[in-house]
């Protein structure tokens, strides 16, 4: 092994010296370029599972329980309209009227039609009278009796046809005015004055006074978990003071093709008086809890595109990449489905300075 000292050079020749002299500085600046491979300082944390029961929280709208579209039941054009969207009305309020002109000609000709047909049962059961009267002394035939009873019971049936459209005639003229039938809101109008309507076309839509729902659109994924409590709190948008209870009343069985969404109705259990119709609510509840790995933000990286973690061999302090499959994002933590069990080493911190296989050292702790 070559020297670095120069003690005894004095002593060589000049050739001999000058050699000796460019080797041992040669070795030296070969010491001095292979500094010690230290292993690199990371911090880590052991796994372990969590009870984790995430909250689901969700906007939706208050609607009344009970919608309902209200239309005239005979066609016509629409002579006053007397509610606006937005206001109350009662049972028997009127809404819109139609021009009764077509209506009550037909009223008036059933009218002439039922006298026309009682005049004609008083002529025809005079006719009977007379023939059973004749044939009882002898002087009538049997034909012409039955023909004057036929003839009487033709009669009869004709005023009771002209009667019945007479009510026909009439309720179509009492349904010219639109009445809402029950209590509630006017949530929508679709026609206008002047409009000509058909029958059962809507003039307006109505949200019946009573019971309230939250209404949601969710996604169907969201149906994949069990609920760890069937209540669900309703937290008011603009007020978040104001609260209410309530439990899913009703779970739409289809899916809505435009939005790709499933729509969930919460019944509510007495509804404060400021949750009005329309207004926006928060709905929250939890899953029921399930043991899944959580780990630091800070751990995460990537292996060929897919989400991985750096975990820690115990025996040999070397690191690996190691692919997870994530179940959903906390507040500065990751939430791991697959890919890790308890027990097992995983590198929060210093992590952007790693390589397979590449030993380290580390304290146990939380991430920097």
């Amino acid at each position: 092994m070559i020297s670095c000292s120069l003690t005894d050079t004095h002593r060589l020749a000049p050739a001999g010296l000058a050699l000796m002299i460019a080797l041992g500085l040669t070795a030296c600046q070969q010491q001095a370029s292979q500094p010690q491979s230290l292993p690199t300082m990371v911090q880590v944390e052991t796994v372990t599972l969590t009870d984790y029961a995430p909250p689901v929280r969700l906007t939706g709208e208050i609607r009344a329980r009970v919608e309902s579209d209200l239309s005239f039941r005979v066609a016509g054009r629409i002579s006053e309209r007397l509610v606006n969207v937005g206001d109350h009305v009662t049972a028997d309020q009127v809404l819109a009227r139609l021009d009764p002109q077509q209506q009550q000609a037909t009223l008036t000709a059933a009218e002439a039609a039922v006298q026309a047909a009682e005049a004609v049962l008083r002529q025809n059961t005079s006719t009977y009278g007379r023939q059973k009267a004749l044939l009882a002394q002898g002087f009538t035939t049997k034909r012409e009796h039955d023909q004057a009873q036929e003839a009487f019971r033709t009669a009869q049936a004709a005023l009771d046809t002209a009667r019945a459209q007479l009510g026909t005639a009439r309720d179509q003229l009492s349904d010219v005015v639109l009445r809402a039938g029950v209590p509630g809101v006017i949530t929508a109008r679709k026609a206008e004055a002047g409009q000509v309507m058909q029958v059962a076309q809507t003039v307006f839509s109505i949200a019946q006074d009573g019971s309230r729902d939250a209404v949601f659109n969710v996604y169907e994924t969201i149906f994949t978990r069990q609920p760890a409590d069937p209540a669900i709190e309703l937290t008011l948008v603009s007020d978040p003071a104001v609260k209410a209870e309530g439990t899913v009343r009703e779970i739409s069985p289809t899916v809505d093709p435009s939005s790709g969404t499933v729509r969930v109705k919460v019944g509510i259990e007495h509804p404060p008086a400021a949750m009005t119709l329309g207004a926006a609510v928060v709905g929250e509840g939890r899953f029921q809890a399930r043991k899944l790995v959580m780990v630091p933000w800070s751990a995460l990286s990537s292996k060929n595109g897919h989400p991985a973690v750096w975990t820690v061999d115990p025996g040999t302090r070397a690191v690996s990449l190691k692919p997870i499959m994530i179940e959903g994002y906390e507040t500065g933590k990751i939430v791991v489905r697959e890919g890790l069990r308890p027990g097992e080493t995983v590198v929060t911190g210093g992590a952007q300075f790693l390589r397979p296989q590449q030993a380290v050292a580390f304290t146990e702790g939380a991430a920097l």
